[in-house]
C-alpha cells in the first residue's frame, strides 16, 4: 500500500511526542482544595483490546510502560501504532495508552480528524456508539474498528473528597480559568467521579495551544 508523504501537522506531532518523552507532558498546577489541581493536554492517542493488540504486534503481546501517567495505574506504552483514514491518509506514531480495555478508542483533537478527512463527533470517553471507525497498522499486522474515533469531550477527574470541596457531582460541568496572554475561560468541563481519581483536568492539543497551557499557566477550577 502506498502511503503518502508526511504532512505537516503529523511532523509536529512527532516533535511534540519527543519534546514529551524527554521534558514531560505540558501543564499547570493550582493548590486548590484537598488535592493540588493539575491540569495535563493529552495529545492524540489510542486505547487498544487484547485482541487489537494480538493482531498489531503478535499473539499474546503485552504493552510495555514508557511513562506512567497521573492517574493511578495509567501509562503511555512503548508501543505505537498507523492510523489510516479516509481515502489512505494516515497519521504515524499513535501511542498506545495502557492498560488494555475491553473496547478499541482513537481520541483525537479535530486538526488531526481534518488531516485524516475524518468527521468526528465530540462524545465522553467510552461512549463510541455510531462513531466512525478506522484501520491501524502495526509492524505484525492490521486492526480494523469498527467505531471508536472521536474527540474527547474536556474533564475532569476528582475524588469524593475533591467532589465535595467543589459542591458537585457526576456528569455535572465546571469552567476552567486559564491565566496568561492567551489565557482564557473553557466552559463545559465534564466531571468524572471515582475513588481512585486525583484531581486532574484533561484538555486535547487544540485547546491547550489556543490557550498556550504550560507548567507555569495559572490555573483554576470553578462550579
Amino acid at each position: 500500500m502506498a502511503v503518502p508523504n508526511l504532512q505537516r501537522s503529523v511532523v509536529e506531532q512527532i516533535v511534540r511526542e519527543v519534546v514529551v518523552a524527554r521534558f514531560g507532558a505540558p501543564g499547570a498546577r493550582a493548590a486548590a482544595g484537598p488535592n493540588p489541581l493539575v491540569v495535563n493536554v493529552s495529545a492524540r492517542h489510542c486505547h487498544v483490546s487484547q485482541e487489537a493488540l494480538d493482531a498489531l504486534f503478535g499473539k499474546g503481546h503485552q504493552l510495555k510502560p514508557m511513562k506512567m501517567l497521573y492517574q493511578e495505574g495509567a501509562f503511555a506504552a512503548e508501543e505505537c501504532v498507523t492510523l489510516i483514514g479516509p481515502k489512505s491518509r494516515v497519521i504515524s506514531n499513535l501511542r498506545i495508552l495502557g492498560p488494555c480495555r475491553p473496547m478499541n478508542q482513537v481520541e483525537l483533537a479535530y486538526t488531526d480528524a481534518i488531516t485524516l478527512g475524518f468527521d468526528i463527533p465530540l462524545r465522553l470517553s467510552g461512549d463510541i456508539k455510531g462513531t466512525p471507525g478506522c484501520m491501524l497498522m502495526g509492524p505484525k499486522g492490521f486492526f480494523e474498528i469498527k467505531e471508536g474515533v472521536i474527540r474527547a469531550a474536556r474533564h475532569v477527574h476528582v475524588s469524593p473528597a475533591d467532589a465535595a470541596f467543589y459542591g458537585v457531582k457526576q456528569g455535572d460541568k465546571m469552567r476552567l480559568r486559564i491565566g496568561g496572554e492567551c489565557g482564557g475561560t473553557l466552559d463545559n468541563i465534564l466531571v468524572r467521579v471515582d475513588k481512585s481519581f486525583k484531581l486532574e483536568v484533561h484538555i486535547d492539543t487544540d485547546e491547550g495551544n489556543g490557550l498556550a497551557v504550560g507548567p507555569d499557566s495559572k490555573v483554576e477550577l470553578v462550579k
